[in-house]
C-alpha cells in the first residue's frame, strides 16, 4: 500500500522574510580554491584579469549574495599586507594551517573585484589568532575609510580609489580549535572579540560583526563558549557563527540523511544559548545566527592528510576535493530546509566551499573544464526560488528509525512565499530511501494559484556523481502534482529532491 503524508500550507504560518545572505558561500585560500579555481591566468576561459569566466557565470547561476572571505583556518595566519600593493612585490609565504605555499597572487583587492563580477557582496574575516586588534582596524581602515589616512590611502596608491565598503566581518575563525593558529580560551577570545570590535565599530559603525562560536556541535567546549563568549561581545556582535560538516563514513545512507536532525537540534541549542546571554546581561537585541560554514564533507580526508604529510608546501595542491554522490546532494537539500525553517534567527549562512574545495563548482587541473557537482542543484533552487517569507507547513508524516536517530520524518518540507511574483515555492524531500509517498498538501489559503512546476532531482544509485563531461544527477521537470478545489496531490519518489512552484 503507497504511503500517505499531509501538508497544511497557508501564508498566516509565517516564520520570517529570508535574508538573502542565507544562501552565502565561501572561499578560503587552501587547495585549488583561488588558485587553479577562481584564478588561472592563461586559460582560454578566463578574463583579462585572470578570473575565470566559466565560474563567473556558475556562481551567477547559484546566486551567492555573500562570499566569506579569506577563510577559515588561512585567516589566523594571514597577513593581510601581503596581499596588497604591486604583485610582482608580494613575497610567498608558507601556509600554517594547510602546510601550502601561498603566492598572495590573489589578495584583498583581486578578491573584491572578482567578488564584484559575481555580484556577490564580502564577508571579511579578521586574524585573531597570531595577529590581533591593531590588524584588524588597519585592515578595515584600509577597506571601508573613504581617503586621508595611512590605510585608506593606501589603498588607494594600491589603484583602488573607492573603498570597498564590506559591511560584515568575522572576528576570528573556530577560535576554540586546538588546530588554529593562535587557538584561545573562551575568556581569551572574548576579551580580544569584544575590544577589537568595539574600536573596530568606532572606525566604521556600520559594520556587522560575527562573534566566533564553536567549531562545531560535537566540541567539548559547546555550548559553554558560546555561553561565555558572548558575554563578552554580546554588546558589540550581531551574530554568532555556526560551522557543521557531516560525513557517510559508516556508508548508511538512511542514517546519513537523518542527519539533518542533528543541525536542527544544534541551531536550537545556539538559538537557546543566545538567548539566556542576552536575559543574563539585560538585553535587548537579539544576538541572529551566522551558519558560516555548512557542507557534505569526507571523501577526501585521506588525501588531505597525505599530502599535508607528505608533500607539504606546495602551491595550490589538490586538498579537500569531494566528489559528491546523490546521496550528499540528498543532505544539502534538508540542510537547506533546515535553515530555511530558521530564518528568525540564521540570517547569513556559507555553503563551504564554493570552487574546488568541498566545492559545488570544479574545474579541471591543467586548465580543463567547469563542471556541477551534484549538490550544485539543490543549492541553486533555493537561492533562486527560496526568496521571500518563510511558511512553516504543518506536516503529517510516516517515520522511521535508523542507526543512531529515532522518529526520522520521511518527508521533509518548508515553503515560501513570494508576494512580489505571487509565488509559493515548496521545498522537499522524501527521505524515504526506500517507498515513495504520496503527499496531499491543503493549499486552499492561497486562492487562484496553479501548479506552474514539479522539479525533481532523483537517482536509483545512490553514489552516482558527475564529472567533466559527465553530468548524471540533474534535475528534470516532472508531472507528479495535481491540484483541484485547493488540494494538491503530489507523488514525492523515494529519496527525492522536490521543487514544487505554484502561482496565479
Amino acid at each position: 500500500m503507497l504511503k500517505q503524508a499531509k501538508m497544511i500550507i497557508d501564508k498566516d504560518f509565517k516564520v520570517a522574510e529570508v535574508d538573502k545572505r542565507i544562501y552565502g558561500s565561501f572561499i578560503e585560500h587552501l587547495g585549488r580554491a583561488v588558485y587553479d579555481g577562481l584564478y588561472q591566468p592563461g586559460n582560454p576561459q578566463s578574463d583579462e584579469e585572470g578570473f575565470r569566466k566559466d565560474v563567473i557565470e556558475m556562481v551567477k547561476e547559484l546566486g551567492v549574495p555573500i562570499v566569506r572571505y579569506p577563510g577559515g583556518n588561512f585567516v589566523s595566519s594571514f597577513v593581510w599586507e601581503d596581499s596588497v600593493g604591486p604583485v610582482e612585490l608580494r613575497p610567498k609565504r608558507l601556509e600554517l594551517a594547510w602546510q601550502s605555499l601561498e603566492t598572495n597572487q590573489v589578495g584583498v583587492n583581486e578578491f573584491a573585484k572578482w567578488a564584484k563580477k559575481t555580484g556577490s557582496d564580502l564577508m571579511m574575516a579578521v586574524n585573531l589568532g597570531t595577529r590581533g586588534i591593531a590588524d584588524a582596524c588597519n585592515l578595515l581602515e584600509y577597506c571601508n575609510h573613504p581617503s586621508g589616512t595611512k590605510y585608506s590611502d593606501m589603498r588607494i596608491s594600491h589603484g583602488v580609489k573607492e573603498p570597498h565598503n564590506i559591511k560584515v566581518w568575522c572576528l576570528g575563525n573556530e577560535m576554540d580549535g586546538p588546530w588554529q593558529q593562535g587557538h584561545k580560551t573562551m575568556h581569551e577570545y572574548g576579551r580580544l572579540a569584544e575590544e577589537t570590535g568595539k574600536v573596530m565599530k568606532i572606525i566604521d559603525p556600520t559594520i556587522e560583526l560575527v562573534s566566533c562560536g564553536s567549531s562545531y556541535r560535537e566540541m567539548p567546549t559547546f555550548p559553554k563558549w558560546e555561553a561565555t563568549t558572548l558575554e563578552y561581545t554580546y554588546d558589540v556582535a550581531d551574530y554568532v557563527s555556526l560551522h557543521q560538516y557531516y560525513g557517510n563514513e559508516a556508508d548508511d545512507t538512511a542514517d546519513f540523511l537523518a542527519k539533518s536532525d542533528d543541525m536542527d537540534e544544534f541551531i536550537k541549542t545556539v538559538i537557546a544559548t543566545c538567548d539566556y546571554v542576552k536575559a543574563k546581561k539585560r538585553g535587548k537585541k537579539n544576538i541572529n545566527l551566522s551558519f558560516d560554514e555548512w557542507n557534505v564533507w569526507f571523501h577526501s580526508k585521506e588525501k588531505e592528510m597525505d599530502i599535508r604529510e607528505n608533500n607539504p608546501w606546495q602551491i595550490a595542491p589538490p586538498m579537500l576535493e569531494d566528489i559528491y554522490t546523490f546521496e550528499d546532494a540528498l543532505l544539502v537539500g534538508l540542510m537547506l530546509i533546515t535553515l530555511l525553517k530558521h530564518a528568525d534567527r540564521v540570517k547569513m549562512a556559507c555553503l563551504a566551499q564554493l570552487v574546488n574545495v568541498i566545492a559545488p563548482i570544479m574545474t579541471e587541473q591543467d586548465g580543463g573544464a567547469a563542471w556541477k557537482q551534484t549538490i550544485f542543484y539543490p543549492f541553486m533552487h533555493a537561492s533562486k526560488y527560496g526568496r521571500g517569507t518563510v511558511l512553516r507547513p504543518v506536516i503529517n508524516t510516516p517515520v522511521h528509525d535508523t542507526a543512531q536517530h529515532e522518529n526520522v520524518t520521511d518527508i521533509e518540507s518548508v515553503a515560501v512565499y513570494n508576494e512580489e511574483k505571487d509565488e509559493l515555492t515548496i521545498f522537499a524531500v522524501n527521505r524515504n530511501i526506500n517507498e515513495d509517498i504520496q503527499v496531499t498538501t491543503d493549499v486552499r489559503g492561497l486562492k487562484g494559484y496553479q501548479i506552474k512546476e514539479h522539479i525533481v532531482l532523483e537517482n536509483n544509485d545512490m553514489k552516482i556523481c558527475n564529472g567533466a563531461g559527465r553530468e548524471l544527477v540533474f534535475p528534470k521537470t516532472v508531472d507528479q502534482s495535481s491540484l483541484e478545489e485547493g488540494i494538491m496531490t503530489s507523488m514525492l519518489k523515494k529519496a527525492s529532491w522536490n521543487v514544487i512552484r505554484l502561482g496565479k
